[in-house]
């Protein structure tokens, strides 16, 4: 006889217990409360931040590893899951660009309208700014590169071609830590700091925070990259990596338009 309780009359997960959830949130008090406690000097703050950053990367690596588990061997992400995954991986993006369209509030807000105590000039004297054919230049064909290739491995990984994928998403990592390599020569060799009034404040928010989006995308494509190795996806159930391509593309749109606001239009 065949039991009733482990038939599944529907398409769609239900998650088991998991804590992870907990642990995040109380991973995420501790990092954003040591962080607080260490920049208003309190004892042990920097003990704080970083347990909750240790916390909050073993509760990364734990969940994404019961994802992975669920999506790849237990076939929990069928056709209706993953639609809804899509859907969430779209709302989550919007949300990205919510949150780069108030920092971009922000300079236009400043640039176009300077104030008198910065002498009402942008951007305000005494700022060498950064020569936007140099280093952003070269970083924003790198982005561009980037996204071609991550195409590329996308369509490559449609069609079935694993070494495509391999060699084309291996480029896209190597391209993505350039990046950040470049971006942190250039922090070093700026002439001003994030203390520098408000032109230092929105260039290195901006910038700072879009770098950190890379380094999110980057460790994204990796894992991805070690899951082709590891033979996780297929030509029909790849979302994933999707959702990584996704994320990449819109960091490459944010970037365009920080290079033309912000380097360009904004040190002119």
């Amino acid at each position: 006889m065949v039991n009733q309780k482990l038939i599944q009359r529907h398409p769609f997960h239900l998650v088991d217990p998991s804590p992870w959830p907990f642990l995040a949130g109380i991973a995420a008090l501790n990092l954003t409360s040591g962080f607080v406690m260490y920049m208003h000097f309190y004892q042990g703050g920097v003990y704080i931040f970083s347990f909750g950053f240790l916390l909050l990367l073993f509760v990364f690596f734990v969940w994404w590893r019961d994802i992975v588990r669920e999506a790849t061997f237990q076939g929990h992400h069928t056709k209706q899951v993953q639609v809804g995954l899509r859907y969430g991986m779209i709302l989550f993006i919007v949300s990205e660009i919510m949150f780069f369209f108030a920092f971009f509030w922000g300079f236009f807000a400043s640039s176009l309208a300077p104030t008198i105590e910065i002498g009402g000039i942008w951007p305000p004297p005494g700022i060498n700014v950064l020569n936007p054919w140099e280093i952003p230049l070269l970083n924003t064909l790198i982005l561009l590169l980037s996204g071609f290739t991550c195409t590329w491995a996308h369509h490559a990984m449609i069609e079935g071609k694993r070494q495509t994928v391999i060699l084309s998403l291996g480029l896209t990592v190597f391209l993505g830590i350039f990046f950040t390599g470049l971006q942190a020569m250039e922090y070093f060799e700026a002439d001003f700091t994030i203390s520098d009034g408000i032109y230092g404040s929105t260039f290195f928010l901006t910038t700072g925070f879009h770098g950190f989006h890379v380094l999110v995308g980057t460790t994204f494509l990796i894992v991805c990259f070690f899951r082709v190795l590891s033979y996780h996806f297929t030509k029909n159930h790849h979302f994933g990596f999707e959702a990584a391509a996704w994320y990449w593309h819109f960091v490459d749109v944010v970037w365009l338009f920080l290079f033309v606001s912000i380097y360009w239009w904004g040190g002119v």
